[in-house]
């Protein structure tokens, strides 16, 4: 008599279902229409972006103009001194003050979403 072997095999993955389930976003077509989560995600992360953005082109501009300064003090100190320290100085108050820039302008983004970041919170905790 023939020995009939029925096997199932079945293997699941939930890291391998999320990677394929975001490869296929990828590609699929954009939906017209955000949902709320997704909008308030994304208006919560639009108040600190720009902020961040423009404090750390500030941050870094100035500490370029402060290195240059320490150059002209330290490479040509005999014609360079004084000039190399108003440098510096100008490059460090641009470096102390990329952090009030950020503070302030995430105040004014977020002040500027909170009539449609609680409404939309919300809708969602209904």
């Amino acid at each position: 008599m023939e020995e009939k072997k029925e096997t199932f095999t079945y293997t699941y993955s939930a890291k391998e279902q999320e990677e394929i389930k975001k490869i296929r976003d990828k590609y699929a077509p954009p939906t017209k229409e955000e949902s709320s989560i997704e909008q308030l995600r994304r208006l919560d992360k639009s108040a600190t972006r720009s902020a961040s953005i423009i404090s750390l082109a500030v941050g870094i501009v100035s500490a370029l103009i402060l290195g240059i300064g320490m150059s002209c003090i330290m490479v040509w100190g005999d014609a360079l001194f004084i000039p190399g320290v108003l440098i510096g100085v100008v490059g460090i108050i641009g470096v102390i003050t990329a952090y009030p820039i950020y503070n302030h302008m995430v105040k004014r983004k977020r002040a500027k979403l909170s009539p449609e970041i609680l409404k939309l919170s919300e809708e969602l905790m209904k």
